[in-house]
């Protein structure tokens, strides 16, 4: 069965979820899927936790591994009625092991109601054209978790600390985003250890809190080198890849690499936008709120779209050399200072 394009264009959000989670508003069935590992197990564990009391998840919660276990014993367990309570959860990890999934959808198709089961599938997506995803849509929650791009870390960081009534600066947020990169787990982790580090009464995240207690410099790190090369400020851009050269274990080269390749791609981008406002550079390159898109609307000032194309070939070529491609004699910091001339002449 092909799903119409209608029925494609249907997404379900996080944030949705979650509020309906909170306020009891549950479904028979839950098939959590995609790259990021992060929400998945965020679902699932919040279903697991406070959909049962621990008197009633003794006999009611089950939790299967998709290696471990085959379709047919899954749909008896999800069609066994609840023990002395309204429902039953069955939570199905790794659910991408699972052999011939698409037979799920003969109990999806007549769900029992008493029954909440969730399906964990990591690392991929079912194929949204075949009936299964079809089924999951018509009486439950299909839901995919997308990997974040870079430009999305600041938003998620804000929005996390948030829930736990703190604030941080944009320059803080960016430095966590570069010193911990896309994987959410981790950076929730490191948020949770900075909430707890700050002094007594203090609900707002600085830089220098940032530098103290993760170890990243507040003055010379990517994103400041970001912001020198938007402003074609030579003097700070060099002192900072001076100051790389001389701590390279905690600047190493192929991070500035990653983080000047994103931005600059980014802002090709947006020289595509339809409207080359806050608003709308936000909404072409996935930014969480238009504060983001300031920097690419000063870059777009300084730099051509011919000259973006040009860095990103440089960052390219600057990435093959440091693997030692072409190159037996430069240093790291050496291919940094070509590469930032090269950038800002």
């Amino acid at each position: 069965m092909v799903v119409n394009d209608a029925t494609m264009a249907k997404e379900t959000t996080y944030e949705a979820i979650a509020r309906d989670l909170k306020n009891r508003i549950y479904k028979p069935v839950y098939y959590l899927m995609g790259e990021e590992s992060y929400y998945i197990d965020k679902i699932s564990e919040y279903i697991a936790q406070t959909v049962l009391t621990d008197e009633e998840k003794e006999f009611n919660l089950t939790v299967v591994y998709g290696s471990d276990t085959d379709v047919a014993t899954i749909i008896n367990a999800a069609k066994r009625y609840p023990m002395m309570a309204e429902r039953q959860v069955v939570i199905v990890k790794e659910a991408q092991q699972l052999k011939n999934i698409e037979e799920l959808v003969y109990y999806v198709q007549k769900p029992l109601q008493s029954t909440i089961l969730v399906l964990c599938h990591k690392n991929g997506t079912i194929d949204r054209r075949k009936k299964l995803a079809a089924e999951v849509e018509k009486v439950g929650v299909l839901f995919e978790s997308k990997k974040l791009k870079e430009a999305q870390l600041p938003g998620f960081i804000t929005t996390y600390l948030k829930r736990k009534s703190v604030d941080i600066e944009p320059k803080a947020s960016e430095m966590m985003a570069e010193f911990v990169g896309a994987d959410l787990n981790r950076m929730a982790g490191e948020l949770d250890k900075l909430v707890i580090t700050l002094p007594q009464g203090v609900t707002r995240v600085s830089p220098e809190q940032i530098e103290l207690n993760i170890g990243v410099s507040k003055d010379y790190n990517n994103y400041e080198l970001r912001s020198a090369l938007v402003a074609k400020d030579v003097l700070k851009a060099n002192k900072i890849i001076k100051y790389f050269e001389e701590n390279p274990k905690t600047n190493p080269i192929q991070m500035t690499l990653s983080v000047l390749f994103g931005f600059f791609s980014n802002l090709m981008l947006a020289y595509y936008a339809p409207e080359k406002t806050e608003q709308g550079i936000a909404a072409q390159l996935g930014l969480r709120s238009p504060w983001q898109a300031r920097e690419y609307i000063m870059a777009m000032r300084q730099y051509s779209g011919v000259k973006v194309m040009q860095i990103i070939g440089e960052i390219r070529y600057c990435d093959a050399r440091s693997k030692g491609v072409g190159n037996s004699s430069l240093s790291d910091g050496d291919l940094l200072r070509e590469l930032i001339y090269v950038i800002l002449h």
